[in-house]
C-alpha cells in the first residue's frame, strides 16, 4: 500500500509535523507539504452554465499525489477550532475536482483509508472534536474510509514532546504502517 502524509501548516517543523514524522519514521511514504504549492482559493461555479473554469495552480499536482496513494494521512494544527487555512483550500477545491470527469475523484476516493493528525491548546482533546467530525462528514460524503485520529496537546514549539499519549499513539500508526508497506 503506498502511504501519502498531506501536512496543511502554515510553517515548517511545528508540533504537527514533529508528530507526523514519529508516525512515519522508518516508513516509506511520500509527503506532501501544502505550503510549498500554489494553491488558489475556489471560485464556486457549480451553479454556472459553463461550470468550473480552470486555474493554472499547482491544485493538480497535488490531486494526482492524492489519487496515487492508498493511506492518506492529513495533518493540520488546529486555527481558530478548525484546520488550517491550507488544508481547508485543499478540500474546498474537491467541489470543482469532484466534477472534473478526468480524475474520476469520488471512485478513487472509495478506496482510500483517511488517518488525521493534529495538535492544538486550550484542550484539544476537547475544543479540536469538531474538526475531527469535520474530517469524518468529508471522508463520509466520498465514501473514505476514516481509520484513526490522533489530538496532541501542543502549541509553543517543541511541547509535543511532552504529549505521552499522543506520542505513543504515533508508535502504534508506525508499528502498523510498517506493516502495510
Amino acid at each position: 500500500m503506498k502511504i501519502l502524509t498531506i501536512l496543511g501548516s502554515s510553517r515548517r517543523e511545528g508540533n504537527t509535523e514533529y508528530l507526523v514524522n514519529q508516525i512515519m519514521d522508518g516508513v516509506q511514504h511520500t509527503e506532501l507539504f501544502l505550503g510549498d504549492y500554489k494553491l488558489d482559493p475556489i471560485i464556486d461555479q457549480r451553479h454556472s452554465e459553463k461550470g468550473f473554469s480552470p486555474s493554472s495552480d499547482d491544485y493538480e499536482l497535488v490531486l494526482e499525489q492524492l489519487l496515487a496513494h492508498d493511506v492518506i494521512v492529513f495533518a493540520t494544527p488546529v486555527y481558530w477550532f478548525g484546520m488550517s487555512a491550507q488544508m481547508k483550500t485543499f478540500f474546498d477545491r474537491w467541489s470543482q475536482y469532484l466534477r472534473d470527469k478526468r480524475f474520476n475523484m469520488k471512485d478513487s476516493l472509495r478506496e482510500k483509508q483517511a488517518y488525521v493528525v493534529t495538535a492544538g491548546g486550550s484542550n484539544p482533546h476537547i475544543t479540536a472534536l469538531p474538526l475531527i467530525q469535520q474530517f469524518g462528514h468529508i471522508f463520509d460524503f466520498v465514501g473514505m474510509t476514516y481509520t484513526d485520529y490522533v489530538i496532541a496537546n501542543a502549541v509553543k514549539p517543541g511541547e509535543i514532546k511532552l504529549d505521552v499519549l499522543a506520542l505513543e499513539k504515533a508508535k502504534q500508526w508506525n508499528a502498523h504502517f510498517k506493516t502495510l508497506t
